[in-house]
């Protein structure tokens, strides 16, 4: 459990500063939302008045102008989080007639909103695997801070320029999510380890590693989360199947695709069955290897039939909660206690309040042991 918490804000145009103490003391609520599978982002609101200087200079000014670059982070217990680098995609101003009641409102995104603005199409990678193609425009981003962690695939494969050269298809980020697609993997950017500094990762959505403290509910004083419920669809649950035709007589032969792998494992003991059978589609030419990748990926996706739901008071938690990593559930009962990945996480910041929505995911009933990391 935490007393307290610290709010810290930069602004700037490409290195951000911390904002003067006016927006500090102006700051109604901030709002950061992490997810895996899609952008990030975040939301600012200012109260102000006619005759700030907010409104009377680092708005006339452009202060605020898109793509300024914004830095939000979080010291909870001693320890600093960066919640969101990103960049405003627009303001809004909301005047009153009363005093002090105006507001001026921040929306943005994360930073693979600069990687979205420039069509490359046509532009040559000649003898470069995807990985290398990745890790080149990447590079074009370093003045943020972005770092590149590039996991390469099996599929890794070298292009023949005598034969072949591969070029870009839309811009770079539209461009690095087809490159992930063809292989099931993901792509993001996490902010952090320190403020400027940002990590762009290219490789599989990994779901082992150390779990976050245990999320704990119906347990009087121990309990840390303020809701927690839990859905099953299993009518969601799909076996996916590759058809492929035996070379001597022709004939089509389904195979079906596993829905776990070394780094996608079960998180549980019992996992429910399938109810609906599909062939993938779309995928006759790439090469075995790819194909592979591609209905794995897919596979794992659909098999996370159980969610999670809830809200919880970081303070009382004594931590953040973050996204894309496992996390421990306790007090549930014992179907659903055990192992969860933290699909998204909303932040949700008030002078003095500090609580986060999440969202989880599972693929499993009943844990493998009954307990977890408190």
């Amino acid at each position: 459990m935490a007393d307290r918490f610290t709010l810290g804000l930069l602004i700037g145009p490409v290195v951000p500063l911390p904002v003067p103490q006016l927006l500090i003391d102006s700051l109604e609520s901030a709002q950061v939302t992490v997810a895996s599978g899609q952008k990030s982002g975040f939301q600012l609101v200012f109260s102000t008045a006619k005759q700030s200087s907010i409104l009377t200079t680092l708005l006339p000014a452009g202060y605020f102008d898109p793509p300024a670059r914004v830095i939000i982070t979080v010291t909870v217990n001693g320890w600093p989080t960066v919640l969101m680098d990103g960049v405003i995609t627009r303001h809004e101003l909301a005047p009153s007639a009363e005093p002090g009641q105006s507001k001026l409102t921040l929306t943005g995104e994360d930073l693979t909103r600069m990687m979205d603005l420039i069509d490359f199409t046509g532009f040559p990678f000649p003898a470069m695997p995807a990985e290398a193609r990745i890790m080149l425009m990447v590079a074009k981003y370093a003045m943020y801070g972005i770092v590149p962690l590039v996991v390469p695939s099996v599929l890794l494969d070298f292009p023949n320029p005598l034969k072949q050269i591969p070029g870009q298809q839309g811009t770079d980020l539209a461009y690095i999510n087809m490159l992930a697609e063809k292989v099931g993997y993901v792509f993001y950017i996490d902010p952090g380890p320190v403020p400027g500094m940002n990590v762009a990762y290219w490789g599989p959505e990994i779901k082992v590693g150390v779990p976050q403290p245990a999320l704990t509910v119906d347990s009087d004083g121990a309990s840390n989360v303020e809701s927690l419920s839990f859905s099953f669809d299993a009518f969601a649950k799909t076996l996916w199947v590759v058809v492929i035709q035996e070379p001597t007589t022709r004939i089509p032969i389904p195979i079906p695709v596993p829905d776990v792998n070394p780094i996608q494992p079960p998180l549980g003991i019992r996992s429910p069955l399938p109810m609906q059978i599909k062939p993938i589609r779309g995928i006759a030419n790439f090469s075995p290897l790819q194909a592979a990748g591609i209905a794995l990926a897919k596979a794992a996706q659909s098999a996370d039939v159980i969610t999670g739901s809830g809200t919880l008071d970081v303070l009382r938690y004594g931590r953040v909660l973050k996204a894309r990593q496992l996390v421990g559930v306790r007090g549930a009962g014992f179907a659903y206690d055990g192992l969860y990945f933290v699909k998204s996480v909303t932040h949700s910041l008030k002078r003095g309040e500090y609580k986060q929505n999440f969202n989880l995911t599972r693929n499993a009933f009943i844990p493998f042991s009954q307990e977890v990391p408190a």
